[in-house]
């Protein structure tokens, strides 16, 4: 199964204690169907000292989602994407409008 969201894309979570948030795709694991999505499912994270932060503590990170409760959004609405040719170049495409999205 091919994962249709993609790094940069903007998105609204569908399910989970972040629903109806929306944020932009930092990154994508295909492997394991998770992304990771800027400023969702927040956790806080313990970290010793080292070089890169001097002081330790506590700090705040994403942590990753599944890709079924993403939806990609399109002039402020979700959609699915769907997959079509233009000419010989395979594009994606948004089910609701048929706008090429890339």
């Amino acid at each position: 199964m091919s994962v249709k969201i993609r790094k940069g894309d903007t998105v609204r979570v569908i399910a989970g204690k972040d629903k109806d948030k929306e944020g932009k795709v930092l990154s994508v694991d295909a492997k394991n169907h998770r992304v990771l999505v800027e400023g969702i499912n927040m956790i806080t994270k313990s970290v010793k000292p080292n070089a890169a932060n001097q002081q330790g503590g506590i700090i705040n990170k994403e942590a990753p989602i599944d890709i079924s409760n993403v939806a990609y959004l399109k002039d402020g609405k979700t959609t699915r994407i769907g997959y079509k040719f233009d000419g010989d170049k395979k594009v994606r495409v948004a089910k609701k409008t048929g706008e090429v999205i890339d």
